[in-house]
C-alpha cells in the first residue's frame, strides 16, 4: 500500500479527530509510516448551510454524506465521523472498522457571565439540539433557548459578540481542542443524558477493503464498541432523526452493560426514561429493549419515523 487517505470534515475539531486516528494507526501498525497516511478535508452539506437548522436542510447524516460518497468512490480509504452525526443504519457496503476510545461524553455550559445554569434568568442560551433544549428547560424554565450553528470557534465568538448569554457544547469537543477552560459548568450524565454516540469517533471503511479493515481493527476499542452498538440500536429502533429529542448513554460495570435513555414527546412537554442492564454480549438486544420500553411509555405522544 503506497498511501492511505483519511477523509474528514475540514473543521478544527474534525481534523483533530482525524489526526488522533492517524496517530493511533501509526502506533498500532508498525509497518506504516507518517508519510504513508494523508488527511483530506471534505466539505459537507452540514458545513455549507451553517445558518439553518439541520432539520430544515435534510436532517441527520448531513455531516457524513459527502465523506461517505468519497469513500464509496475510492477517493479516500478511511472516513472519520463523530458517531453522533451518523445515521443509525449504515450503507450496506460500508462498516465502522474502529470505534475509538470514548472521549468525555458530558455536556458543558460556556458563558462569560454565569457559572451555573440555575443563575440564568430570562437569559438566552445557544444550542443546536432539540434534546439539549428540552433538557435545559427541565433544569431552568426561565431561560430562552435559541438555535446556534457553526464550529466551536464560531459559537464561542458569537458568545463573545453578545448574541448569547451562554452556550451548550459537548465537553469532548472542548477537550479535543484544548478549550475546556471555557467550561463554566459540566453537567452530570444524569442531569443531561448525551446524544447517542457522543464523544465517540468512528473510523469507517469499505467492507471489501480487507487491508484497511485490519489496520482499523488494531485501533478499535472493544468497550467503546459494545456501548456504541447498544446506543445505536436504541436509536435505530426508535426511528430517530435529527429532530428526535432523545438521549442515550451506555456504560460498563464488570461483565454487564447498562443503557440509560430519555425520550421526549413530540410536543416536548413530557419526558420518558428507561434503563436496562444485561450482559455485554447482548449489547444490541439491550438497545432494542430500552427502545421498545420507551415507545410503550410514550404511546401516542411520540410518533416513530
Amino acid at each position: 500500500m503506497n498511501k492511505i487517505i483519511i477523509g474528514a470534515r475540514g473543521s478544527k475539531l474534525s481534523l483533530a479527530y482525524a489526526n488522533r486516528v492517524k496517530k493511533l494507526i501509526l502506533k498500532k501498525n508498525s509497518h506504516l509510516s507518517d508519510a504513508m497516511i494523508e488527511i483530506s478535508p471534505i466539505t459537507t452539506s452540514g458545513d455549507i448551510f451553517h445558518d439553518k437548522k439541520l432539520s430544515e436542510i435534510g436532517g441527520k447524516n448531513l455531516f457524513c454524506k459527502e465523506i461517505e460518497e468519497a469513500l464509496l468512490q475510492n477517493k479516500i480509504d478511511i472516513a472519520i465521523h463523530s458517531l453522533k452525526d451518523m445515521a443509525s443504519e449504515e450503507i450496506e457496503s460500508l462498516h465502522i472498522g474502529a470505534y475509538i476510545e470514548r472521549n468525555d461524553p458530558r455536556e458543558a455550559l460556556v458563558s462569560l457571565k454565569f457559572n451555573n445554569i440555575k443563575q440564568l434568568d430570562t437569559a438566552i442560551i445557544g444550542s443546536s439540539s432539540r434534546r439539549r433544549n428540552l433538557q435545559l428547560q427541565l433544569i431552568n424554565k426561565n431561560i430562552l433557548v435559541k438555535n446556534i450553528r457553526g464550529n466551536i470557534d464560531t459559537r464561542i465568538q458569537k458568545l463573545k459578540d453578545g448574541e448569547f448569554d451562554a452556550i451548550i457544547l459537548a465537553l469532548a469537543g472542548l477537550k479535543s481542542l484544548e478549550l475546556e477552560q471555557h467550561a463554566k459548568q459540566i453537567f452530570s450524565i444524569s442531569e443531561m443524558l448525551p446524544a447517542v454516540g457522543q464523544g465517540i469517533i468512528a473510523a469507517q471503511c469499505k467492507k471489501e477493503n480487507k487491508e484497511i479493515s485490519e489496520i482499523l481493527k488494531a485501533v478499535d476499542h472493544p468497550e467503546t464498541r459494545v456501548c456504541a452498538i447498544a446506543e445505536r440500536n436504541l436509536l435505530k429502533v426508535l426511528g430517530g432523526d435529527c429532530d428526535t429529542a432523545v438521549g442515550g448513554f451506555a456504560r460498563l460495570e464488570g461483565q454487564y452493560l447498562i443503557l440509560s435513555s430519555q425520550l421526549f414527546s413530540d410536543s416536548g412537554s413530557e419526558a420518558f426514561y428507561h434503563e436496562a442492564k444485561g450482559k455485554i454480549e447482548d449489547a444490541e438486544s439491550i438497545g432494542y429493549t430500552v427502545a421498545t420500553e420507551l415507545l410503550k411509555k410514550a404511546g401516542n405522544h411520540f410518533k416513530k419515523n
